[in-house]
């Protein structure tokens, strides 16, 4: 099977602080992988470089074959196709939800404002946002401002969406309606990549489980073996200390 990206030998510093260190990692149509480790463990700047928001020191990134580090590469359709759902939403707060939602589709896909707005719509509902299509993210809460910017995301037809840790910023009573909409989405197929603390929605709801720990893949396996039966023995502490607090 064809993976849709190809990640080899991904390196990433700082000045002198490597952190990320030779990751390789393919991802294939409707995966659900998480990411998790420690806050530092080079998690969120491994999705970053994915996006290309960080450039890699060395290594390389294939979509469908292809290196998106070339110089000719088209980056605005790469993100298009490869979307990314950040922490703190990036909503654009002089518009509104639906004209969010929109944007991309006219300014980077060409589509004439009338497609994007269905485009748009059928997107607003399906995270429960329909009814708010008018509002300006202050309007909105946390959790809310979160649909939206997924619906963004959905809008521009992507082949996998990136999210990097979507429910950190929210308070905990709008967690659930974030997750249930990822959850949704990944029951519908959707290739996705997640950065997320959400250790129930890692074990349950993806096909794999990544375990980064100070900038390198440390573990990796299905869901239910390696929160159950880790080897590694920083994931073994990791994953104690979450079971205390979530009951996993």
């Amino acid at each position: 099977m064809d993976s849709i990206l190809s990640i080899q030998h991904l390196e990433k510093s700082f000045g002198d602080n490597k952190v990320l260190k030779d990751i390789s990692m393919d991802v294939h149509k409707g995966e659900v992988i998480s990411i998790i480790g420690s806050s530092g463990s080079g998690k969120s700047t491994f999705l970053r470089c994915v996006n290309l928001l960080e450039t890699p020191t060395s290594g390389d990134i294939l979509y469908h074959q292809q290196s998106i580090l070339t110089p000719n590469f088209d980056l605005n359709n790469y993100r298009a196709k490869v979307g990314m759902v950040f922490q703190q939403f990036n909503l654009f707060k002089n518009m509104t939800a639906l004209e969010n939602c929109t944007i991309g589709q006219t300014k980077i896909l060409g589509l004439s404002k009338e497609e994007a707005n269905i485009v748009a719509l059928k997107n607003l509902e399906k995270v429960g946002m329909a009814a708010y299509r008018d509002a300006k993210p202050h309007q909105l809460s946390g959790g809310q401002q979160q649909r939206v910017a997924i619906a963004r995301a959905l809008s521009m037809n992507p082949e996998v969406l990136l999210f990097d840790e979507p429910t950190s910023a929210l308070d905990p009573e709008m967690v659930g309606e974030v997750l249930q909409t990822m959850t949704q989405l990944a029951q519908e197929g959707l290739t996705m990549l997640v950065v997320t603390h959400e250790m129930a929605f890692a074990r349950d709801v993806s096909t794999r489980i990544i375990f980064m720990d100070q900038g390198v893949i440390a573990e990796e396996g299905e869901p239910h073996q390696l929160v159950n039966h880790p080897q590694n023995a920083r994931l073994k502490e990791f994953l104690s200390r979450y079971r205390d607090e979530s009951h996993v």
